[in-house]
């Protein structure tokens, strides 16, 4: 390790308590997406004691602070989220919300501090050329779907991720390259896990409209949505053997909404799901199907359904140069045996959104244990959930603007990103589509 390096390290070294210290308030007042406004002005006070100038209200809750090198050159992001999921049965969950950090995101904000203070503390900031910009990201969790769809129609967002909406609002406009890091559960994986790619993601909105009648007495005079609803779900599980298996398709729906009471035909039934697959082309098949599906529970009990799809996001392509700095990085770290190469995950990430944009990556440290997205997650190892990750990710950011930012206008000129920007939004409106079915009597 060079003498700029280790300084970096050190000054993280220095600071670990208040990093772990960090992440533990976080995580004792979870939030959940566009509504974390407590987490976000607990990170925005870390950047002012850091005397760093930001700008909060990003996307409702959004934090963004960009640190000046010593000479102009390309602008790295280090991003972190906000945002807890409901889990109630954890035990940090929140008590009216069931918001729980049961996926790391506290441990990401603290490697974004992490990062700032390595960079600030040891003084290398100054010897490099270019600018970090340092994110906390609302809303990264695909959920609660209704509230969020309440808030576009106030005007309040257009999109219902956080990168999303903040690549909409010009916030990565100055950003040439991205990364962050993500805890992984897996001990496989070791202290980190790097490559790999994520399933993209639509989501749906469905109802079912019947016609109420008594459920004991005159049953034959109403609708059933609910039955509607039982074919579809049907249809949906039978077409699962014709989805390959190199397309990672997943289709998981709940119903939130069976009924109003026992006794009476249920009227009307509402699901939620998620479509998803490791290619555009494999959602946009695997969609088509669950569609047809739905039709066919609305013929086949004579309902009506109304279905919204809604741009979830976006498979994740982790740039390859990029990647291999990184990967250096971490093996320097944690030697060669503690750095594994990510497969393929199921999961989604809008992380996939911006790198179809710009080059970024989106590796993984251990750490964690428990069952991602479950009552038993918790970070368990702060050395290798927060520190070792805060420490790769800015290491490589002393690589890539370094020597005039020659590693980084390297990645950038080799890389080939999927959409413009412009083109990315527009993508993303054209996914919008919503519709109805009712055969005719």
């Amino acid at each position: 390790m060079d003498e700029r390096k280790a300084r970096v390290c050190a000054a993280i070294d220095a600071r670990r308590d208040v990093l772990v210290r960090f992440a533990e308030a976080v995580a004792a007042q979870p939030e959940l997406g566009f509504f974390e406004f407590a987490t976000a002005r607990r990170f925005s006070r870390a950047l002012a004691e850091l005397g760093v100038a930001h700008t909060t209200g990003l996307a409702r809750t959004g934090v963004k602070a960009v640190l000046a090198g010593g000479a102009p050159g390309p602008t790295v992001a280090v991003l972190g989220e906000l945002d807890a999921l409901p889990v109630r049965g954890h035990p940090q969950a929140d008590p009216e919300t069931g918001a729980a950090h049961a996926c790391g995101h506290n441990a990401q904000l603290a490697m974004v501090l992490g990062v700032a203070h390595g960079l600030l503390a040891s003084g290398v900031l100054d010897e490099l050329a270019g600018r970090v910009a340092l994110f906390a990201v609302p809303a990264e969790e695909y959920v609660q779907i209704e509230r969020r769809l309440t808030l576009r129609r106030e005007g309040a967002i257009e999109f219902l991720g956080g990168k999303a909406e903040l690549l909409r609002l010009g916030a990565f406009d100055d950003v040439d390259l991205a990364m962050m890091t993500h805890n992984t559960t897996a001990p496989e994986e070791r202290s980190f896990a790097v490559g790999g790619t994520n399933n993209g993601v639509a989501a749906k909105l469905v109802r079912f409209i019947g016609r109420a009648a008594h459920a004991g007495r005159a049953p034959h005079e109403g609708i059933n949505a609910l039955n509607a609803a039982h074919v579809a779900l049907a249809a949906m599980h039978a077409q699962r053997e014709t989805y390959r298996d190199a397309d990672h398709v997943r289709v998981h729906p709940i119903i939130t909404h069976g009924g109003d009471v026992v006794n009476a035909v249920p009227a009307e039934v509402r699901l939620e799901m998620f479509v998803r697959g490791a290619s555009l082309e494999a959602i946009r098949d695997a969609n088509r199907k669950v569609d047809r599906a739905l039709r066919a529970g609305a013929l086949a009990i004579g309902a009506r359904v109304e279905v919204t799809t809604l741009p979830g996001y976006l498979p994740l392509r982790n740039d390859p140069l990029l990647l291999e700095v990184f990967r250096r990085n971490a093996t320097l770290l944690v030697g060669p045996n503690e750095v594994t190469t990510a497969g393929h995950r199921g999961s989604s990430t809008d992380m996939g959104d911006l790198s179809q944009v710009l080059p970024a990556i989106h590796p993984y440290a251990g750490g964690a244990i428990g069952q991602g997205h479950g009552a038993d997650y918790a970070l368990a190892d702060p050395e290798r959930a927060i520190v070792n990750p805060a420490k790769a990710m800015a290491l490589t950011i002393v690589d890539l603007l370094t020597d005039g930012a020659a590693e980084a206008r390297r990645v950038l000129a080799a890389a080939r990103p999927a959409l413009t920007r412009a083109g990315y939004l527009q993508f993303m409106r054209d996914l919008l589509q919503t519709w109805q079915y009712h055969e005719p009597d």
